[in-house]
């Protein structure tokens, strides 16, 4: 049951096959077996069970509040949650308990879904890996699956179980780790710059950043408030338009989001792609790239026009500043949103007494990781009086003429644009560290953070396994606001890919059975 898609589930819960108790016992079981992946901070055992009982009482009414019910999900540690600690993966907010639900958590709620926990992510989301939180690193799961073991060759049977491991890409790193793992059926993660997408990509999971403004940012502890958007980890592209309808539409509690209603919508099974035109950006051919996703992306590209669709180059000329423009916008509003954790109202204080400058440069020395602070630093040198015209509003009017060159391909008849995801496939966490905090996540937006200074949809859709047996995916950019379009062609695509379902192993105390299904892959 723990490996079928989320409506499979719910008809299963529907028809009785299977309790909500009986589901939320299995995913809980299964979290502890694979504790090794660290993907989880807080797990709320108590609160989840609690929550799968009601569930369990509205079915036996005949009265399920609508496809989430009973369904285990889990959230990333940036979103509020009332009762449950919220900690950013920080020493700064370790301990606080926040008084209110952030709204998609709430919204999840009232939907009857069950909370399993907070998942693990790179401190206060600012990284590329889930390395950098003071919680540890969060373990790949293809790290431990049968495509991946047969494929590597370590040196030694200690090296293979203490050094072989990969990354998750990140910050939703945790959240990605959680559904590739079957440990839940859909994650909440954050995206700013690519971090759903990138772990998704990285972990053989759905990743959906939706329009900025359509799901509402009121209780994410804010990274970069222009962009940030809360995003959707599933395994398939129907489950991600399920959870997107249950959290899209206008909040009062946050002013960016629509004011329209938003109704949720099903997927059609599209036949016929020969209306469609999908653009293949000249600019995403970065170096870097390496010649496995290259020969991907082309393949793909094959396969729209195979089938009847156009396919043709278009180009974003602005997109080869977009890094250098995000790097600047996110630090200064990284430098802004961080001020609030000054020790005097919540998170860390310090012991340091001498004088209240000294408490502030305590606390925050004491609170955050040399990452956020470094970010911070940054951000306070582009936003100094001096620099401010010269870095922060050149990138915002930068910002402008990216966004207008999707403007202008979208307008030129073009439906979707198809990408690459990442560079390459998970980097060994041995050789991802070697790099700083900084140049990785450099590195691994470049291919992302367009969409989110554009505010755009964009999705990561697992395509097929490296020649290391780890996966890889590709990304769609959708219209603004036009999700059905976006998720009706990569439900196509990934029909016509077929991606393999992981195969795990190393699972502590559960049946190795759940991990041993999968489909039949032709496309790599």
């Amino acid at each position: 049951m723990l490996r079928a898609s989320l409506r499979q589930v719910s008809a299963a819960l529907k028809e009785g096959r299977v309790t909500p108790t009986e589901l939320c016992q299995q995913c809980l079981s299964l979290i502890k077996g694979t504790k090794f992946l660290n993907a989880y901070i807080t797990i709320a055992e108590e609160t989840a069970l609690k929550q799968a009982e009601a569930s369990e009482e509205r079915y036996k009414r005949g009265q399920p509040l609508g496809v989430l019910d009973g369904i285990p999900v889990a959230v990333k540690d940036n979103f509020n949650t009332a009762g449950i600690e919220t900690t950013c993966a920080s020493n700064m907010l370790r301990g606080y308990i926040s008084p209110y639900n952030a709204t998609v958590v709430q919204k999840l709620l009232d939907q009857g879904a069950v909370l399993l926990g907070k998942t693990n992510l790179d401190e206060f989301a600012m990284g590329s890996g889930s390395t950098d939180g003071v919680f540890g690193p969060v373990r790949n799961p293809w790290s431990y699956s049968r495509q991946y073991k047969e494929k590597s060759v370590p040196k030694s049977h200690s090296e293979d179980k203490e050094s072989n491991w990969v990354i998750t890409g990140g910050s939703s790193g945790g959240s990605a780790a959680a559904v590739s793992s079957f440990t839940c059926f859909a994650a909440l993660g954050s995206d700013t710059g690519g971090s759903t997408r990138n772990p998704a990509a990285h972990c053989g999971v759905v990743g959906l950043k939706p329009t900025y403004g359509l799901i509402s940012r009121h209780g994410l502890i804010p990274l970069v408030n222009s962009m940030d958007v809360p995003g959707i980890l599933t395994r398939c592209v129907d489950d991600a338009a399920v959870v997107l309808g249950s959290l899209a539409g206008h909040d009062p509690k946050d002013s960016t989001t629509i004011q329209d209603n938003f109704k949720p919508f099903e997927l059609p099974s599209l036949t016929d792609v020969s209306k469609l035109s999908i653009g293949i950006p000249k600019e995403y051919h970065v170096p870097g790239l390496s010649g496995e996703i290259l020969a991907l992306w082309s393949k793909a590209a094959d396969l729209f026009q195979n089938a009847g669709a156009k396919v043709l180059e278009v180009s974003l000329p602005h997109t080869r500043y977009s890094i250098v423009c995000y790097h600047v916008l996110c630090t200064a509003e990284v430098a802004s949103n961080m001020a609030r954790f000054d020790g005097l109202e919540y998170g860390h204080r310090s012991d340091m007494n001498e004088s209240t400058e000294s408490m502030y440069a305590a606390t925050r020395r004491e609170g955050f990781n040399d990452v956020v602070r470094g970010r911070i630093l940054s951000g306070n040198y582009f936003l100094l009086k001096q620099n401010y015209e010269k870095y922060f509003v050149k990138a915002q009017k930068v910002r402008r003429l990216i966004a207008n060159d999707f403007v202008k391909v979208f307008r030129s008849g073009v439906d979707v644009l198809l990408t690459p995801t990442t560079l390459s496939d998970a980097a060994p966490y041995k050789e991802f560290i070697k790099e700083d905090n900084r140049t990785r996540s450099a590195q691994n937006d470049i291919l992302t953070q367009a969409a989110n200074m554009a505010g755009l949809p964009a999705i990561n859709v697992p395509t097929a396994l490296s020649e290391r047996g780890l996966p890889v995916g590709l990304q769609f950019i959708g219209r603004s606001f036009q999700e059905q379009q976006l998720l009706t062609v990569a439900k196509w695509f990934e029909k016509q890919v077929q991606f393999p379902m992981i195969q795990l192993e190393e699972v502590k105390g559960h049946d190795r059975d759940v991990f041993q299904h999968k489909k039949s892959a032709s496309f790599s």
